[in-house]
């Protein structure tokens, strides 16, 4: 293929342009993310049971809908949360790459199945199932500029003219207002109802029968009578849609003509839906808009949208009423792929500078300069192609593959040059004699290198994701590369370079000649290194066998991870007080949230959410939300860690409550929180109070451990409840039905919702409750009373009595167990991983009875955790078998292979040093040095056969293999080291992932060039002659003396 190429250089230049091309028009649909599409799909199933406590709430609706879960496809695991509220949420995580519309048609179908039994409160709410996320992608927040609007107002505004724009745009999984719409408030007044024999049910059943709509027909409608000769709708004015049609509602009509109206025993207004949440930005009073994207929603693309419809739509807002955008999570995305572009950048200046050096011609250096846009290019396209996005992962791909893209030009180039010099052979000449030397190597490196990458694109789950588009992205850049060595690069030595005239090298200036003495120098130095070392070949063996011992006991003693935590401009703040605390006592807390980060530096915006909180919702809950200024107005007093560091420190002390502020995850998809999440189930049906005191003593051992940092259970503690204590017997001796005290008790206590009203082209609710001041201790709950069967009043406290106990504000469901979510961060300079396991060994110390799970970041890096080891393990049998197949041997390719832990060492020594946990990255990057280590002995044992085959000796073509390959390996090398250095050595904006991958890789680079070309001589030397034994032991039949002995030890008759 290359004398093809060689021939018809325009030819070459076409498929090169070509490539090129389709790169070019691919960029700008590549769709722009921080990391690919990793996180499973979750469905969220939502319903609500008002008045309903937790424990109730879990038996008769959560349990249920559970148990119909169990055995949908795809599905990892799910989870739910009971509250004091009367909500439900159960969240379904299915395996990554589940379809949602498919996955959410499962879910509807099962809960059609049960909705039959669900209680009819529940029934009538409805029970929702929407696609969701663990996270937000942004909050919108409306305000009023003028303070003319309250935040019912704004509520209402949003809820009617904002939301549901927003979610119906592309990629919005779900968009979840923080504020409240506008109702029909019934407030009754239970004094009044007793003294005119009336009760709660009374109201809500003449609400529910006078604010109905009639479908009256029509006059004249078929059949009709003959002669009819004009047909009219009938209508009635059967729904009511103001406050004073309402209070105008007849409860009661009595003999002597009177009525009694509902505006007699309560008081109507244009109230809130809900009083259980609000919102701030700032401390000013807001509606907030949480946006969540949905399973395939591009996070970039999804937040331009919001941005631009809410441009839109604030043209038409009412004067006073503006759109603020507090909370975003994109710009972080924008900026870590505008980061590690100005890296792929920066590195191929670098290798650019190492070319010149050593190749000290524009024009030699030109080629390979050439080769590594079209093959990056090469690369948009097949990323297109893929389906893939330009992420953190892809770019990285990029950035390593610019040190293999050169190499593969290099290789040719450097070997064209050799032979122009040593033979003086035109460029033409040159060129066919270098391809045939190297065209074997060259493929021999590609097949290699891609054996190395190809295991991880079949890895599977939300891990397996990541590994392919890294593994898929350098594989498309090493087959352009390979493929542009054989027919670009070949064309351009033939046609651009010129013959090396004999006094060439009295022509370089005084810094290259330098430069070459210094590298001849070298070269002959190493070769006599090499001469001795493998004349002393078994003592070298005895200390690469002490090298790998070492490195053995490191790698084993090296922390686990996931991924690195990065700045990424926001932390998360959750504040939870005492069980029982008010909302009131709640927003002062929060208000000193506000203060202490409005007051921070670095911090622009704080959103606050009072009543909601990633752990449940309730008034002793709140969740703020800290936005920083931009990474490059921020020092490092004002990083992350700082910031999140001071938090911690300052809130901690406050009295009234606990307020923790929480890194941001490295895939917000995966979680809300860095660190672990645990979760503890009840195995053996001990029951509530023994999982607490369970949940508790493992908190109490995990806050004595050192491994561990500010352990806590999520979601809210267990509070004091009022138990009414109902005497049926005594209620039957009265006459009082059970259904008429709970008719009383969950209208006047909790609330009813009876019908809806049109107001203003929207259907709204209408809900009664009484009076606040008649339900805020317990003798106002006996005062209550009920109808008996005789029409007579009864009080509660006749036969009732209330008591107070410890209950549950929610209950927590795992895979259908009863569980407690615990949740806590590894100590400084412990891992993740490390943190796991200490959790792990603690809960040995619990009872019989209680199991345990992992869920969200913490499920995934335990599979990744795993699957880590087989991944390399799995990379060096492709490799193997590659090499055999390629050189038709089994001893060549063990040769090879003794080289891949030396580069290993490297990378081990280098996140040792800096700390670095042995995470998704330091894998890749172990997977890319073993495939670099085996191409440096390519090189060398590749020129050795060649060099045995010539008829020189074993020792003779070793040595001689190693000081021509030195230059090229050492050129090839730095290339490869300077191209990540940007990497090793980021700063700002995603530079811990930058890191990451950049300190193993640069470490593993520099120790497998160092110990490669000390030590591959000797592996080529130890395993040709232990072959070569083995060999005569099997043949005693003499050999010809025109047999040639190949590096295996087996002969080949000459033709």
């Amino acid at each position: 293929m290359p004398q093809y190429f060689i021939e018809r250089p325009v030819f070459a230049w076409v498929i090169a342009l070509a490539i090129a091309l389709a790169g070019a028009i691919a960029i700008p649909f590549l769709p722009i993310s921080q990391y690919p599409n990793v996180a499973p799909t979750t469905i969220a199933v939502t319903t609500s049971y008002p008045g309903a406590t937790p424990e109730n709430l879990y038996d008769s609706v959560t349990k249920l809908i559970e148990q119909e879960m169990n055995g949908a496809t795809g599905m990892l695991y799910f989870d739910s949360v009971s509250d004091a509220q009367g909500s439900v949420t159960i969240n379904i995580t299915f395996e990554a790459g589940t379809d949602p519309q498919v996955a959410t048609v499962d879910v509807q179908n099962r809960i059609s199945r049960v909705e039959a039994r669900l209680p009819p409160s529940v029934r009538q709410q409805g029970v929702r199932v929407e696609e969701t996320s663990s996270s937000f992608l942004l909050f919108v927040g409306l305000v009023s500029t003028d303070g003319r609007l309250n935040a019912v107002d704004l509520g209402e505004f949003a809820a009617r003219n904002v939301i549901d724009e927003l979610r119906r745009l592309p990629g919005v999984g779900k968009a979840q207002l923080f504020a409240t719409e506008r109702a029909m408030r019934v407030w009754i007044d239970t004094k009044k109802l007793v003294g005119l024999n009336l009760t709660a049910r009374d109201v809500t059943g003449a609400i529910a029968g006078q604010n109905a709509q009639v479908s009256s027909g029509s006059i004249g409608a078929q059949p009709s009578a003959a002669g009819q000769e004009i047909t009219a709708t009938v209508s009635t004015t059967g729904q009511l849609s103001t406050t004073e049609e309402f209070a105008e509602i007849v409860l009661r009509a009595n003999p002597d003509g009177s009525v009694v109206r509902l505006g007699d025993v309560a008081r109507v207004e244009f109230g809130a839906q809900s009083y259980a949440i609000s919102s701030s930005i700032n401390g000013q009073e807001a509606a907030m808009i949480g946006i969540q994207l949905n399973a395939s929603g591009n996070a970039l693309v999804t937040a331009d949208a919001v941005k631009s419809r809410m441009a839109e739509l604030a043209a038409n807002f009412p004067q006073g009423v503006s759109f603020e955008i507090p909370y975003d999570t994109t710009p972080f995305v924008s900026i870590s792929i505008e980061k590690v572009i100005h890296t792929l950048i920066e590195a191929v200046v670098l290798v650019f500078v190492i070319m010149f050096l050593f190749l000290q011609n524009l024009r030699y250096t030109l080629i390979p300069s050439l080769v590594v846009p079209i093959a990056l290019l090469g690369t948009c396209a097949a990323l297109q192609l893929f389906g893939f996005s330009i992420n953190v992962l892809t770019m990285f791909a990029m950035v390593l593959a610019i040190g293999i893209l050169v190499d593969d030009a290099i290789v040719v180039v450097e070997n064209v040059e050799r032979i122009m010099a040593e033979e003086g052979l035109p460029p033409k000449e040159a060129t066919v004699k270098a391809m045939k030397q190297i065209t074997g190597a060259v493929i021999g490196i590609t097949v290699v290198l891609i054996a190395v990458f190809v295991p991880m694109a079949f890895f599977p789950g939300a891990i397996g994701i990541i590994y392919k588009q890294f593994s898929v992205t350098i594989v498309m850049s090493m087959v352009f590369s390979a493929f542009m060595a054989l027919t670009l690069t070949p064309a351009l030595c033939a046609t651009i370079l010129k013959p090396i005239p004999e006094s060439h090298a009295h022509h370089k200036n005084w810094f290259f000649r330098g430069f070459d003495w210094l590298i001849g120098k070298t070269t002959n130095g190493y070769g006599r290194v090499v001469g001795g070392a493998v004349k002393r070949n078994y003592r070298m063996m005895v200390i690469y066998m002490a090298i790998l011992a070492g490195l053995g006991y490191t790698y084993v003693r090296l922390p686990s991870g996931f991924l690195p935590v990065e700045d990424q401009g926001y932390a998360i703040a959750a504040t939870q007080l005492p069980a029982g605390s008010t909302a009131q006592r709640t927003a002062g807390v929060l208000d000193q949230v506000d203060d202490f980060f409005m007051n921070r530096s670095g911090v622009r915006k704080i959103v606050s959410i009072l009543g909601f909180g990633f752990n449940g919702n309730g008034q002793n809950a709140g969740i703020s939300f800290a936005t920083y200024e931009d990474w490059s107005e921020r020092g490092p007093g004002d990083s992350s860690e700082a910031i999140v560091g001071s938090a911690l420190g300052a809130l901690a002390g406050i009295p009234e409550g606990s307020v923790f502020t929480l890194t941001p995850p490295p895939i917000a998809a995966l979680g809300n929180a860095s660190g672990f999440s645990f979760r503890l189930q009840d195995r053996a049906n001990h029951g509530n109070d023994a999982l607490v005191q369970a949940a508790n003593a493992l908190l109490g051992m995990a806050w004595q451990s050192p491994i561990l940092q500010y352990p806590y259970i999520e979601g809210l503690p267990p509070a004091p409840q009022i138990m009414l204590d109902i005497d049926r017997r005594q209620a039957n001796a009265y006459g009082v039905a059970f259904d008429e005290i709970n008719a009383v008790l969950s209208t006047s206590i909790g609330s009813s919702y009876v019908a809806d009203f049109p107001n203003a082209g929207r259907m709204q609710r209408v809900i009664v409750q009484a009076e606040a001041a008649e339900r805020m201790d317990v003798a106002s709950l006996l005062d209550l009373n009920a109808r008996n069967s005789r029409g007579e009043m009864v009080p509660l406290s006749a036969f009732a009595s209330a008591r107070w106990e410890l209950g549950p504000t929610q209950v927590v469901g795992y895979n259908g167990l009863q569980a407690t979510k615990i949740s806590g961060s590894p100590a400084p300079g412990h891992t993740s991983g490390e943190a796991m396991a200490e959790m792990e060994r603690l809960f040995q110390s619990l009872p019989h009875g209680f199991g345990y799970e992992w869920t969200g970041l913490s499920y995934q890096e335990k599979a990744s955790g795993n699957a880590a080891p087989f991944l390399l393990g799995l990379s060096l049998v492709f490799v193997f078998l590659c090499l055999a197949a390629l050189y038709e041997s089994w001893s060549v390719p063990i040769a090879v292979m003794l080289v891949v832990p030396l580069g290993a060492v490297g990378a081990i020594v280098a996140v040792t040093m800096r700390n670095l946990p042995n995470d998704i990255y330091f894998t890749v990057g172990l997977i890319t040095i073993i495939g670099l280590s085996a191409k440096n002995a390519i090189l060398i044992i590749e020129f050795a056969r060649d060099l045995r085959n010539e008829g020189r000796s074993l020792l003779e073509a070793t040595v001689e293999a190693s000081k021509l390959r030195f230059r090229p390996i050492l050129m090839t090398s730095f290339a490869f080291i300077l191209g990540v250095v940007p990497l090793a050595f980021a700063t700002g904006a995603s530079s811990a992932s930058q890191r990451a991958i950049g300190t193993g890789v640069l470490g593993g680079m520099i120790s497998a060039t160092v110990l490669a070309v000390l030590l591959v001589p000797t592996f080529y030397v130890v395993v040709s002659k232990l072959f070569g034994r083995r060999s005569k032991a099997a043949d005693s039949t003499p050999r010809s003396a025109h047999d040639k002995e190949l590096p295996d030890g087996n002969s080949r008759q000459s033709a």
